[in-house]
């Protein structure tokens, strides 16, 4: 109830602001792989240029493509906000591992054993990972371990208890990154 409060501002004060910073929908919407391998659209606002590169190339934080606007959105993750729409659809949970792209799901699904036990849990907003500062651009192999290493512990130890915990971590991480954008 209380991400609908924020979405009815939220998406038309983004929105006008996206729209200000480029050409293009509101709204990024891609294909992700949630619960069970099924399919879903995945909601975010846009942060980027109109481009082809969107399912082939991670962005960091300084990739051309990112709008001014965008680079604010991402760095404090309110990009994701709309995903709150994916979590009402029944689609994704507020907790749960992180939905990557599809072609990111092909390249490690053969390079880290049991990566796709993933799917046996509902993609989350946020997750243990993110809620420790994995979130974002992977680099490499050892990123992603490290982050299915998390997602590892999570399905082990999960309890309403550890979602409040990660809750709180994702929560204050993005007061903390509101505070940084700001600075800049």
């Amino acid at each position: 109830m209380v991400s609908i409060i924020f979405l009815s501002w939220m998406i038309p004060i983004f929105g006008f602001l996206i729209k200000l910073s480029s050409n293009g929908p509101i709204f990024f919407i891609q294909k992700r792989e949630g619960l069970k391998g099924t399919f879903f659209k995945c909601l975010k606002f846009r942060t980027m240029i109109i481009n082809s590169d969107s399912d082939s190339k991670w962005a960091d934080d300084n990739d051309h493509r990112l709008t001014k606007f965008g680079k604010f959105l991402r760095l404090t993750a309110l990009d994701e906000m709309p995903q709150f729409i994916n979590v009402l659809l029944g689609d994704m949970s507020v907790v749960g591992p992180r939905p990557h792209p599809i072609n990111l799901n092909k390249e490690y699904e053969s390079k880290i054993i049991l990566f796709n036990k993933r799917h046996r849990f509902k993609p989350g907003i946020t997750g243990l990972a993110q809620s420790k500062g994995f979130s974002g651009f992977i680099s490499g192999l050892n990123d992603m371990r490290e982050r299915f290493k998390m997602d590892v512990f999570y399905f082990k130890n999960w309890s309403i208890f550890l979602d409040l915990k990660i809750i709180s971590l994702t929560f204050f991480k993005m007061i903390s990154n509101l505070r940084y954008s700001n600075k800049k």
